[in-house]
C-alpha cells in the first residue's frame, strides 16, 4: 500500500505550484516570530500556531481531494498513509513515515525526519516550550475535520529541541456524521 501511495504522492506534487523553499521558509519564521512578539506566553504562541493551522487545513482538503486523484479511505490506516505519503509530500515536498499505530485506541505517531519548516531556524533556551511546527498539528486537525474525522493532534518531538525526529502524534476522536437539520427533508 505504501509504494502506491509513494507514486500518487510523487504525481501530485508534480501537479501542484511551487513557491521558493528558501522563502516559504524564512516567511514562516518571521511568522513565529512576529506572533511571540504578540502574545509573549509561548504556550499561547502554540495555540495561535494550531489555529492557524486548523484554518489552512480546512480550505487545503479540497486542493488536495482536487488535485491527488484520491477517493474515501477504507479506514483510518489508510487514511495515515495518505497523508504521510500523498499530503506531505504534495504540499511540503517530503514524505513522512507512520510508526507507532496503535489500533485499540486509534492513533499513531507520524514520523517526520526532513522538516521544511525548521529549515534555517533554531530555538533559544528561553523558547524550549515553543513547538515551532505546531501549524503542522492544526492542518491536520482541520483536513482530517473536514473528511469527518475528528482528531487530536499532539506534538511530542522536535529536532529543534535536540530530538532525533519530528514526531506528531494523531488520536482520532470520532467519526463525525453528517446530521440534516429538522425539517429540511
Amino acid at each position: 500500500m505504501a509504494k502506491k501511495f509513494d507514486r500518487v504522492g510523487d504525481q501530485a506534487f508534480a501537479k501542484v505550484d511551487k513557491i521558493n523553499a528558501e522563502l516559504f521558509t524564512l516567511t514562516y519564521g518571521s511568522i513565529i516570530t512576529q506572533l511571540i512578539k504578540d502574545y509573549e506566553d509561548i504556550n499561547e504562541v502554540n495555540t495561535q500556531l494550531e489555529k492557524m493551522g486548523y484554518n489552512i487545513g480546512l480550505r487545503l482538503v479540497e486542493e488536495f481531494l482536487a488535485r491527488s486523484g484520491v477517493g474515501r479511505c477504507a479506514d483510518f490506516v489508510e487514511t495515515a498513509e495518505v497523508i504521510s505519503k500523498v499530503g506531505l509530500k504534495m504540499f511540503l515536498g517530503i514524505t513522512g513515515q507512520v510508526t507507532d499505530w496503535d489500533s485499540e485506541k486509534k492513533e499513531f505517531s507520524l514520523i517526520i525526519d526532513e522538516n521544511p519548516l525548521a529549515d534555517f531556524a533554531e530555538l533559544p533556551e528561553q523558547y524550549n516550550k515553543l513547538w515551532y511546527s505546531n501549524i503542522l498539528c492544526g492542518v491536520l486537525r482541520g483536513s482530517l475535520e473536514m473528511v469527518q474525522m475528528k482528531v487530536e493532534c499532539t506534538f511530542l518531538k522536535c529536532a529543534l529541541r535536540g530530538d532525533d525526529t519530528t514526531e506528531i502524534r494523531v488520536l482520532l476522536k470520532e467519526i463525525l456524521v453528517d446530521e440534516i437539520p429538522l425539517g429540511d427533508d
